[in-house]
């Protein structure tokens, strides 16, 4: 069990005493969604040292750690550091020694960075800043890959958008690609894509072998999915508790689709291929192969579940894109790269997983008394 809660005193702890020789791999954000499947494929597949660096915010974030634990056994090949991002001195103590690093820390809301615009800053931006300093600072010869978001496209519906049954479709383009211009629509926009300009600038100032992502929508087990991320996990969730949805807009947005297990080997690929793939940024999605509308995704869900899912209309939010659409050709051209499971599989693999831990869907003691108003939040940065 771990020995620091959020909002404890901070620390690091290690299990067993075997020290890795190979690589020593640093994850900001390591035991939110994305960061831990990453850490287990690591822990599983290779010999590396994993240190996992977050604050434990999110929810689901102690059992995701306990469940690596389980996994690095007594290797020795698992530490864990309970801190914050925009603590610039921790984040330096963390790189010291690192020949990877991983920056899935961030603030993931655009909702979140409408209210809190500082917090938003901070986290995403100052955070990131945080680490490229300690890298600049400690590490020789450094490997960093940063996830960035579509956001940072804003409202890239260029050409003719039209409806046809449950979506929207955009006449003439077979997707975005890394040529489409810069166009921030939130503070979130704003935050991750500086951060994602400051990786690329590092690389090109420093030599740092940093590497950009900028991902559509992520989605498979492990993901505690809510209204304002992991949308897809959220629709699934909320029709088997029979809760109801609100859907902001039409419903006919349309968005790719991507499993994580693709995802980690996108990462497995660009680190391989660092010669080729250092200091580049690349769109990484499901492509024209994986996409859904909101409509469509409600649609699949009742199929696979069997539920009805209720759901209401809101007003489209700020800086919401009809379309989205990923096209990863450059990264498929440098490594080779293609989607492998498509939006079905990926359903069913997140309701197994929800099916095995229906007990991780029932509030904490922790979380019980914050929503009785008892215990004081911590702001969820990671």
């Amino acid at each position: 069990m771990l020995s620091a809660l959020p909002g404890e005193k901070q620390g690091t702890y290690e299990m067993g005493t075997t020290k890795s020789e190979f690589r020593s791999i640093v994850i900001f954000g390591g035991a939110g969604f994305i960061g831990s499947n990453w850490a287990e494929r690591l822990l599983k597949t290779t010999a590396a040292k994993v240190h996992i660096f977050d604050n434990l915010s999110r929810q689901g974030s102690r059992h995701n750690l306990e469940y690596l634990q389980k996994v690095a056994g007594r290797t020795g090949r698992l530490q864990i550091t309970v801190g914050d991002v925009r603590d610039a001195s921790m984040v330096s103590r963390v790189l010291k020694y690192a020949t990877e690093i991983y920056n899935f820390a961030a603030q993931v809301a655009v909702t979140t960075s409408l209210v809190d615009p500082k917090l938003d800053f901070d986290v995403n931006l100052g955070g990131t800043f945080n680490i490229l300093e300690g890298i600049r600072q400690h590490v020789q010869n450094p490997y960093l890959l940063f996830t960035s978001t579509n956001k940072v496209y804003g409202n890239s519906n260029g050409g003719e958008v039209r409806v046809e049954g449950q979506r929207y479709v955009e006449l003439g383009r077979k997707g975005i690609d890394e040529s489409q211009p810069l166009d921030f629509h939130s503070p979130y926009g704003c935050s991750k894509g500086a951060a994602d300009q400051y990786v690329h600038d590092y690389a090109r100032i420093y030599g740092v072998s940093s590497v950009v992502f900028r991902m559509s929508c992520i989605a498979g087990p492990r993901q505690f999915g809510s209204e304002d991320q992991g949308w897809v996990a959220h629709f699934l969730y909320s029709a088997l508790e029979g809760k109801p949805l609100t859907i902001y807009g039409d419903g006919r947005q349309v968005r790719d689709i991507l499993y994580v297990e693709d995802l980690l080997h996108a990462f497995e690929l660009a680190y391989e291929n660092r010669e080729k793939t250092a200091g580049q940024i690349y769109n990484i999605g499901g492509g024209e192969g994986n996409t859904v509308s909101l409509l469509e995704l409600i649609d699949r869900v009742e199929k696979l579940t069997g539920a009805r899912t209720g759901y209401n209309f809101g007003e489209q939010r700020s800086g919401d894109q009809l379309i989205y659409v990923t096209n990863h050709g450059k990264f498929s051209r440098d490594t080779g790269w293609k989607p492998a499971v498509d939006l079905e599989s990926t359903l069913k693999a997140i309701h197994k997983w929800y099916r095995g831990n229906r007990e991780l869907f029932v509030p904490s003691r922790a979380e019980r008394l914050e929503q009785a108003g008892l215990l004081t939040p911590l702001r969820r940065t990671a």
